[in-house]
């Protein structure tokens, strides 16, 4: 069922009778600091010594309590914004490992109380905490325990209320806003998770649709096949043609009345199955091609939190939706297509499909809409993926201060993000001989993709993202887990908001 249910956060005044209780274990001078921790669960230091409790983020205790109750310790480390993060998430996680907790012989469930307060957690917050280390906490609670699963079987058990104890009111605003970065990462991991047998581009685009009508000022329109062809959407029409499942165009749309700043055009790549076409994958690893629409889903996450925050800045969306697939339909290398808007590329690699579809809407938004702005999302070339690694995104972009805000809203939500370099030198490999451009000119293949993006953006400010490594995990670590990431989706909500504050 999408959108998954989510851990719920709160901030409260006074810690709550029968409710298991977490405290945070920091990093002294001399080694973590015992006493505290002793005193909140009225034990001595030396339990806690005793069941080995550490300081390092992330490390979960189980305290024992008289009268079978229990508790947590958990290690922030430093105390630095990404190890709350951290201990977030691995409570989250605790929680439901120990809700979990069966009995071999039996397969009864061991009894931790009444399933309101079993389902429960709270965590005593120290005094002084920083608003953005409250942040990274809600977020780790929120999402560092997310599952999506297609199953007969019934959910288990899971947490569903994280109380965050504390005198201080003001944190309420930055536990809500990570509440919306939460949402939209999840709701990102929910449609990049989903198979692809569900997940045809009718399908992809139409719940994106129905989700947006659910928010207040967030239009939503779906362009079918026929619209497509009769408005010369070329590239997207060559992807989307060896399959069964013809392709479609999302536009949201977010005009707040009160908007400041410049017109904002986000486009996300949204190929719901590639096999590369007639340029074939290997089929080890073709099953991941399910989360190739990750760019796709992070910008449709990213909308729904923006209006439902609120935030001051018109903002348009565009996701076009293909599938690659191999038929007698399908486009082939040495095809010329012509693309929204007239310009023509030369084919070489039906493999490199995201371009193709990211080019006509690039145009479409700059000229259509009449952006003033334009970031794209995609998870584009795995020359992303050796370059960086399995954990940071790449922002290539044309204005080196659209570049630095966007990294700095990766940082205040716990993105990484790395800049890289729309190389001159490469530009000329890009023009073409048949046609104006060139789909795979030789170079760096993530700076030459970049530089083919460019094409399109009609000399606009304009930011590309290539998320092909860090937008899927096969292992947790931090709030993320495996699977699809939704990296990129609260990137995108801080950097509107950052614009709304610019004016």
């Amino acid at each position: 069922m999408i959108p998954t249910s989510l851990v719920e956060v709160d901030v409260v005044r006074r810690p709550r009778d029968g409710v298991p209780t977490a405290v945070p274990l920091p990093a002294g001078e001399s080694g973590p600091e015992l006493a505290p921790v002793a005193e909140a669960f009225e034990v001595d230091v030396a339990l806690l010594e005793a069941i080995g409790v550490k300081s390092s983020a992330g490390d979960v205790r189980t305290v024992p309590l008289p009268e079978g109750r229990f508790g947590w310790v958990v290690g922030i480390g430093s105390g630095e914004d990404e190890q709350w993060r951290t201990a977030g998430a691995a409570l989250a996680r605790a929680t439901r490992e120990k809700l979990g907790e069966t009995g071999e012989a039996e397969g009864d469930t061991v009894d931790f109380g009444e399933p309101s307060e079993a389902e429960y957690l709270q965590i005593r917050l120290p005094a002084g905490i920083g608003q953005d280390a409250v942040s990274a906490l809600a977020l780790g609670l929120a999402l560092g325990d997310y599952r999506f699963r297609v199953t007969g079987q019934p959910a288990p058990p899971r947490l569903r209320k994280a109380l965050l104890v504390t005198d201080d009111e003001e944190l309420r605003e930055p536990v809500a806003r990570a509440r919306e970065w939460a949402a939209a990462t999840a709701l990102a991991r929910d449609l990049a998770n989903s198979p692809s047998n569900v997940k045809d581009p009718d399908w992809f685009t139409g719940l994106a649709a129905r989700l947006a009508g659910e928010v207040d000022g967030l239009t939503a329109t779906v362009r079918d096949e026929k619209w497509l062809a009769d408005h010369g959407f070329g590239g997207i029409l060559a992807v989307g043609g060896g399959s069964a499942s013809p392709p479609r165009l999302l536009e949201l749309t977010w005009r707040p009345a009160d908007a400041t700043g410049p017109h904002l055009v986000l486009v996300g790549k949204g190929i719901t199955f590639d096999t590369g076409g007639i340029s074939l994958k290997p089929a080890e690893g073709m099953h991941l091609m399910r989360t190739d629409m990750s760019g796709g889903a992070a910008v449709i996450g990213a909308m729904l939190a923006v209006a439902r925050l609120g935030l001051r800045v018109r903002v348009t969306a565009l996701v076009p939706s293909a599938e690659n697939h191999l038929s007698g339909s399908s486009y082939r290398p040495g095809d010329v297509v012509r693309h929204y808007g007239g310009k023509t590329t030369e084919v070489g690699n039906t493999d490199a499909e995201g371009r193709m579809v990211m080019a006509d809407a690039l145009v479409y938004g700059a000229r259509h809409h009449e952006a003033d702005l334009l970031v794209d999302v995609a998870t584009l070339t795995g020359a992303m993926k050796v370059a960086l690694g399995l954990r940071t995104g790449g922002v290539f972009a044309t204005d080196p201060d659209l570049s630095r805000r966007l990294r700095d809203a990766g940082e205040r939500v716990g993105e990484a993000w790395w800049p890289m370099p729309l190389i001159e030198d490469h530009a000329e490999a890009v023009r073409g001989e048949l046609a104006d451009v060139n789909q795979i000119p030789q170079g760096p293949g993530g700076v030459t993709a970049a530089l083919f993006l460019r094409e399109f953006t009609e000399g606009l400010p304009w930011a590309h993202l290539d998320i092909a490594g860090p937008a899927r995990a096969d292992k947790n670590y931090a709030e993320v887990v495996a699977g699809g990431t939704g990296f990129a989706a609260r990137s995108l909500v801080e950097f509107v908001a950052s614009l709304a504050e610019r004016g």
